[in-house]
């Protein structure tokens, strides 16, 4: 399993009701199905992934997440994940606001564009940078709002989410030491991983 999906996963309570978002072919519903009895279902856009995850008997559905959340009542779920993938809806901040209108949490993983590797590349070869998790050139990415852990702090204090928890981990799944400064999860995490709640 991915690394930040075993960490996701470590943040949901068992038999909750949990909808993963982005959840490609089921990974973290299997996974949760099977080691904490939860209800959980699945919303992806790659119908590719969604056969494939449904030929696996889970409960995943085609669909949008900038625009078919609103379909949606509110608090359906105890959590609503969303693996590494704002950096790639249309509306992130629209998206986060569904997700804490129909979860009592929010659980969000995503790339972190503030590492310092990405900003030597940028720096030195003055062109978009690329790793194994920014992987394509800037004219093929999915990725349209790329964002840094400082960037998304920001955001949920200017729309006030409460951050319950946090962490900054790297590709292999160790946590950052840097647990208590941004600005060093910032510069050191290559992805950020926060548990919200409405304030």
């Amino acid at each position: 399993m991915r690394v930040d999906l075993a960490l996701i996963a470590g943040m949901i309570a068992p038999k909750a009701r949990v909808l993963d978002i982005g959840c490609s072919d089921g990974t973290l519903i299997e996974h949760l199905f099977r080691t904490k009895q939860c209800d959980a279902r699945g919303l992806d856009l790659d119908m590719g992934a969604v056969t494939q995850a449904v030929t696996r008997g889970l409960p995943v559905m085609q669909g949008d997440a900038d625009t078919d959340l609103t379909a949606y009542p509110d608090n359906a779920f105890d959590y609503v994940v969303l693996s590494r993938t704002l950096q790639a809806v249309e509306k992130p901040r629209e998206v986060l606001r569904q997700m804490l209108r129909i979860g009592t949490h929010a659980i969000v993983s995503f790339p972190n564009f503030g590492h310092w590797t990405l900003r030597l590349q940028l720096l030195v070869t003055g062109r978009m940078p690329m790793t194994s998790t920014w992987s394509r050139p800037w004219y093929e990415t999915p990725n349209i709002h790329p964002c840094s852990i400082c960037d998304f702090f920001a955001l949920c204090e200017t729309d006030g989410y409460k951050v319950e928890e946090w962490l900054a981990a790297d590709e292999e799944g160790a946590r950052t030491p840097w647990r208590r400064s941004q600005a060093l999860a910032n510069l050191f995490g290559e992805q950020g991983l926060f548990l919200l709640r409405k304030a």
